[in-house]
């Protein structure tokens, strides 16, 4: 057995290497965190040490750069797993190469997207002034009601493989879930029906973005979404006024909703 290196006050001494890591990890989750009082990202960045901790497992579905990913990675720590799942190639090799450059070892990236059905799936990329807007980047292949371009002259396309939380969580041999970031501009209901099984066993807690606008795109509301994870024993609540506050329904003036199980 190796002896443990310790400090002149009997703590265990890091590596230079794993303190540069955790260096790089924390002036990442600084900027990200920072941003958040100017707006640049959402406040519930803010609040994800209210909903992980050490350990957890948490999968960030549509992790774009990693405004959530990177702090989520933080606080879970060398004992926990952040599985980050972005279909596009841009904000994928972006969101890959800092987490190598952060040394993030407890964080898993995959170019891929998350629904219901497995294959290979088309996302409509728009564009402005030529330039794409991935933030607005969905899902083609199931759209079923005919959409307007809005602010957009144009849309470009990518394909990726996509698959379902719950053959995620059996092939990598999770046995638990705690916590789902999930940001698809509309195809909300294709990735909770993929993880009916996961939620079912593990009862993770869910932040979710619904607005009506991309789901109408799908042919769903959210009044469809809310109601079918209330029959599954889950209340949503939002970020208001610095903490969480319970609501009935998804209203214009909020896009962001953490659901959590029901305890009783």
């Amino acid at each position: 057995m190796s002896e443990e290196r310790v400090d002149s006050g009997g703590r265990p001494r890091r590596s230079k290497g794993v303190d540069s890591r955790l260096r790089r990890l924390h002036a990442l989750d600084s900027v990200l965190c920072g941003a958040s009082w100017l707006s640049v990202i959402e406040p519930e960045v803010e609040a994800l040490g209210e909903l992980v901790g050490t350990g957890a497992v948490c999968f960030d579905i549509g992790a774009a750069y990693g405004m959530y990913s990177f702090p989520l990675a933080r606080l879970v720590g060398p004992a926990g797993e952040v599985h980050s799942f972005e279909p596009q190639r841009k904000p994928y090799r972006i969101l890959a190469a800092g987490a190598r450059l952060a040394g993030m070892r407890n964080m898993r990236v995959d170019r891929a997207a998350l629904g219901k059905h497995p294959g290979t799936r088309v996302l409509a990329v728009p564009t402005r002034f030529g330039f794409p807007v991935h933030g607005h980047a969905h899902v083609v292949d199931d759209v079923r009601v005919p959409e307007s371009d809005g602010l957009f002259r144009g849309k470009r396309s990518v394909s990726s493989e996509t698959f379902s939380v719950d053959r995620i969580r059996r092939t990598r041999g999770l046995d638990r879930i705690d916590f789902m970031k999930i940001d698809v501009e509309g195809y909300e209901s294709s990735v909770l029906e993929g993880a009916e099984e996961t939620l079912e066993k593990c009862r993770p807690k869910m932040l979710m973005e619904i607005e009506q606008r991309h789901l109408t795109r799908y042919g769903t509301e959210p009044e469809k979404i809310t109601g079918w994870l209330h029959d599954l024993g889950y209340r949503a609540h939002v970020r208001h006024g610095g903490k969480w506050e319970p609501v009935e329904r998804v209203t214009e003036w909020k896009r962001n909703y953490l659901f959590t199980a029901r305890t009783t």
